[in-house]
């Protein structure tokens, strides 16, 4: 479970138009610089901002089409200081797709070197600066590695297995723009339910078949978060300057992979009652598998604490919310 915008797909579909209020404490109109963020997140994250009145500039690896792009090459750790002059906050959403089979040694390590090539040339670039921007920078909620039933909260430590370590690598990355004294907030974030992107779509090919269920028991904490809620919370912590440090960006009623299942086979009329053994999936999808059986009971207890009222606290809540698009 990971926020990288890479996990997502380009489809803008089911973009949300917020008529929400939940966004309090903003701090004006900012200009806001995109890094790492050319998928459906980021597509959705953009159009958030543009509507709230904010200026977005996307750094882009490819040569710029317009005047709000900015070419980098964090692949050589290469961001000109001046593309940032006058940014307030730099969103960082990049990194390789946790989401891929098989996982070869050779693919784990772009799955690293991808999220700390991102990350490190935004940090030191912001660290070079006078005036340096906040970062708001994606992380995954992996960070704590499978705890069984056990809650976490941004105060617990990081877990051993491979996306745990990853994603405080990634996190540690931040490190030249902490020390700099720039406003730092690193999200861990679960899966983002949406009808046309990342990990709902996929899922939803079984079910509308009639042959989608609980992966093993079910039992496995399955953090999420609707679409509508993850782009408020990130533009919250982009615009809320009191904001910094590590947040859960999950909903606050944690849910396992059989209420999710029951909750999705009830919205989509569908029966959900054959379970996909262990073996099977490892069979398939190798040491993939271990990311779809990793337990992560996770809450938001910082986001409460700051205040945030979530649209869909409930897992019944975000798919009704995703399949209505």
């Amino acid at each position: 479970m990971d926020s990288s915008e890479t996990l997502v797909d380009r489809t803008s579909s089911d973009l949300p138009t917020h008529e929400h209020t939940s966004l309090a404490r903003q701090d004006g109109d900012m200009k806001i610089t995109d890094a790492g963020a050319s998928g459906f997140l980021g597509t959705a994250l953009r159009r958030q901002l543009a509507e709230a009145g904010h200026e977005v500039v996307q750094l882009v690896r490819s040569p710029p089409e317009s005047a709000d792009q900015i070419h980098w090459d964090p692949t050589r750790g290469e961001l000109d200081p001046a593309a940032l002059d006058g940014t307030d906050t730099v969103i960082n959403l990049g990194g390789a797709p946790i989401a891929r089979w098989p996982w070869t040694d050779r693919y784990k390590r772009q799955i690293l070197a991808s999220r700390l090539e991102t990350t490190g040339t935004v940090a030191r670039t912001i660290a070079r600066l006078d005036q340096q921007p906040a970062l708001v920078n994606a992380g995954g909620i992996n960070y704590y590695g499978d705890r069984g039933d056990r809650e976490m909260d941004e105060d617990s430590p990081a877990g051993d297995e491979f996306l745990a370590d990853v994603s405080r690598r990634w996190e540690e990355a931040t490190q030249p723009a902490v020390d700099a004294g720039a406003r730092v907030v690193t999200m861990r974030t679960g899966v983002v339910l949406a009808r046309s992107g990342g990990a709902l779509k996929t899922v939803l090919i079984p079910f509308r078949l009639g042959v989608g269920g609980k992966l093993g028991d079910g039992g496995q904490y399955f953090p999420t978060i609707s679409l509508v809620d993850y782009l408020d919370v990130v533009t919250r912590l982009a615009t809320d300057r009191s904001m910094r440090g590590p947040f859960n960006v999950v909903a606050p009623v944690p849910s396992t992979n059989a209420e999710f299942t029951r909750a999705l086979g009830k919205h989509l009329h569908r029966p959900a009652v054959l379970p996909v053994p262990r073996f099977a999936v490892k069979a398939v999808a190798g040491e993939l598998s271990t990311l779809v059986f990793t337990s992560v009971h996770a809450v938001p207890r910082r986001l409460m604490e700051a205040g945030y009222e979530f649209h869909h606290p409930t897992i019944e809540e975000q798919v009704a919310a995703a399949l209505r698009g």
